[in-house]
């Protein structure tokens, strides 16, 4: 919505300010805390996940303008999340007998086509009707009253990054709808969200950056990755003959103190190149659109295909692409079966794990404190757009 006002030059600067700031402000919690906050990722068990993943889910509520309809959304997301093997026993269900549907639809290809792909076809559709217009960069700074209501959207989503990323699993995407919704909430004008509203860029922008830094704290702590980019990590530093883990920090510190200066310099580089360079990477306007879209399509088929090399993701990219147009044209919403894609596998496999473990006792998500406060959060995000 920003691009469409003329203002992408300003969301891609603010985007990259916000970035800026929840980057360093993990970093510097990871380099000050990392061993104490590792100990709160020790606590989370199947219960605590169960939680945490229903309070996600409930946000759909507030995100969606028309409830019912971010409601519809979010089901078919949990819905979509139950195809293939079963979590727990490995049985197959809803694959119709289709054996490429075994391990469920891949997240990322899912992903390009609900929002890449399907606004492709939006395009498409604009330049068949002779409806296209010249998209204007504008400059990249936000004015200040705009810099001053992002601030708390900023600090917040920095927060809420920094505590999704230290919890292993979760992931950049639960943080910055977590935290989109919270900006969202909390402001005066929430009605401005969606619109194009630069505070909406900072809250998302800001947490999804934290995240980074932050799931570094579990795997040079306790040897834990939090996400799958820090997995791949952990395998390089096992690979050099290192053990991430509590050792770690005694036996290499030059190695942990390497890794805190290289975050650092990281974040610091990305706002100097990012400001940089937007006058640079927003040439590609100058691109005819029906060019830019061809070029698009292509990009999407190659990405889904280069990341498991298997022609079911190109089939569920396309499938989710149809989806997320009709979605965007009948006012459905796509951040709803997102966040549902995400959320819904971890629902119910640490329901099923947390009542195995307790005999089928329910009494174990309602007894740790934790617990209590990710559903006391969930009923409250529930009722909130209720009243």
């Amino acid at each position: 919505p920003l691009a469409q006002k003329g203002e992408a030059g300003k969301a891609l600067g603010m985007a990259t300010i916000a970035s800026f700031i929840g980057g360093l402000f993990a970093a510097i919690v990871l380099a000050a805390l990392a061993p104490q906050l590792a100990t709160l990722a020790l606590k989370f068990g199947p219960a605590e996940y169960f939680a945490l993943a229903v309070f996600g889910l409930t946000i759909i509520a507030s995100l969606s303008g028309d409830i019912l309809k971010g409601a519809i959304a979010g089901l078919m997301g949990v819905l979509i999340g139950c195809v293939g093997a079963d979590p727990i026993s490995g049985i197959s269900r809803y694959t119709f007998g289709v054996s490429g549907f075994a391990s469920g639809f891949a997240f990322t290809p899912a992903l390009i086509g609900l929002f890449a792909l399907s606004e492709v076809f939006v395009q498409i559709e604009k330049i068949l009707s002779d409806r296209v217009e010249r998209m204007k960069v504008g400059g990249i700074w936000p004015n200040r009253q705009e810099m001053k209501e992002s601030g708390m959207p900023m600090l917040r989503g920095s927060l809420i990054g920094t505590f999704i990323g230290i919890i292993p699993g979760t992931g950049s995407g639960t943080a910055a709808w977590i935290s989109y919704n919270e900006a969202r909430r909390t402001s005066k004008t929430p009605e401005k969200f969606g619109t194009g509203h630069v505070p909406g860029v900072a809250a998302t922008e800001s947490a999804n950056n934290a995240v980074c830094a932050a799931a570094l704290i579990p795997l040079l702590a306790l040897g834990i990755p939090g996400d799958v980019v820090t997995a791949v990590l952990m395998g390089g530093l096992m690979i050099q003959g290192l053990a991430p883990g509590p050792m770690l920090f005694q036996q290499n510190p030059e190695v942990v103190t390497g890794i805190f200066t290289g975050v650092f310099v990281a974040t610091i580089f990305m706002l100097v190149f990012g400001l940089l360079g937007i006058r640079f990477f927003t040439q590609i306007l100058r691109v005819p659109r029906r060019l830019l879209t061809m070029a698009i399509v292509v990009f999407c088929f190659v990405g889904s295909w280069a990341i498991n090399l298997n022609v079911v993701d190109l089939y569920t990219m396309v499938g989710f692409g149809v989806l997320g147009y009709f979605m965007q044209k009948y006012g459905f919403s796509q951040a709803a079966l997102c966040i549902a894609l995400i959320l819904g596998p971890m629902a119910e496999s640490n329901l099923r794990l947390g009542l195995m473990s307790a005999r089928d006792d329910l009494g174990v998500f309602l007894s740790g404190p934790l617990t209590l406060l990710f559903l006391g959060l969930a009923v409250i995000s529930l009722l909130l757009p209720l009243l």
